[in-house]
């Protein structure tokens, strides 16, 4: 059965690895090369590259920075930033890139959904909504919001993420503006109301401060792709820029309560049910 995955996740600014605070600020870091150099010898579950100038410039995916990328990520790799038609997403996949993340371009028309999966597998493709809490005399609700939650859009959350499913859909990217980068925790509760809705994988984004709170929002909401961008770029109170990822026996530790099954030998099917840690059920 799938495991859940613990996923950095890394913004591109101007050509440099940056981080932002609730979208904006962005602070640069370094080269985001020497990064996917470090996750791969941190043996890392997968990793998601954003391009966060992209679609608000209206300029191609840049396929140069792309192609670094993949030659050096020795995990399953997924990129977003600009991507708007079948062709750009096909180029993508060609340069080594396991999965490509679509935002603005499956806001404003679901059809290239269905275009890039039916091209691809829906397997390849991510759909990635940036979430924005708003509240009224009506009560809380979410929006979606695009162009680095610039604009927002007049759509109900839980019947978008439908929509994108129904639309050929692989997995749906969950990004909570309001907790990017504060290091405070997910925002669990719309994770849950998510994850309920969908019958594909989620990833969600935006909030993590300690393995603690990945641990949280695994068990809150099962399997799932727990990402995060601070928690593994900072270090320590004073948040120096250190590139790091818990070992096996931290995640033994978070995914304590799943499931999982391991194969006992080199023949694939030779498998023993087991849980994390090591115990067979």
């Amino acid at each position: 059965m799938l495991l859940p995955r613990i996923i950095p996740c890394l913004l591109i600014h101007k050509g440099g690895l940056v981080k932002t605070k609730k979208f904006e600020n962005p602070k640069y870091l370094g080269d985001p090369i020497n990064a996917v150099k470090i996750f791969n010898e941190k043996e890392v579950d997968e990793l998601i590259v954003l391009d966060i100038d992209a679609s608000v410039n209206n300029s191609e995916p840049n396929y140069a920075v792309i192609s670094k990328l993949a030659s050096e990520c020795r995990m399953p790799l997924c990129y977003g930033g600009g991507i708007k038609t079948k062709e750009q997403a096909k180029k993508i996949i060609s340069l080594g890139v396991e999965k490509i993340a679509i935002s603005s371009a499956a806001i404003y028309d679901t059809s290239i959904i269905t275009e890039i999966s039916e091209e691809l597998g829906r397997q390849s493709v991510v759909v990635a909504l940036d979430i924005r809490k708003t509240r009224s005399f009506l009560g809380t609700r979410y929006e979606i919001c695009s162009h680095n939650a610039s604009l927002a859009h007049n759509l109900d959350l839980m019947s978008f993420i439908k929509q994108v499913e129904e639309a050929g859909a692989g997995e749906i990217l969950i990004n909570s503006i309001d907790c990017d980068g504060l290091m405070r925790g997910y925002d669990v509760s719309l994770a849950k109301q998510v994850k309920k809705e969908l019958s594909i994988p989620m990833t969600f984004l935006g909030g993590a401060g300690s393995l603690e709170d990945i641990q949280s929002l695994i068990q809150e909401c099962g399997i799932i792709g727990a990402a995060a961008g601070s928690l593994f770029v900072f270090k320590g109170k004073y948040k120096a820029v250190l590139i790091n990822y818990p070992e096996i026996e931290k995640k033994i530790k978070i995914f304590h309560s799943v499931t999982c099954l391991l194969y006992t030998s080199d023949a694939a099917d030779d498998l023993l049910c087991v849980d994390l840690g090591g115990r067979r059920i």
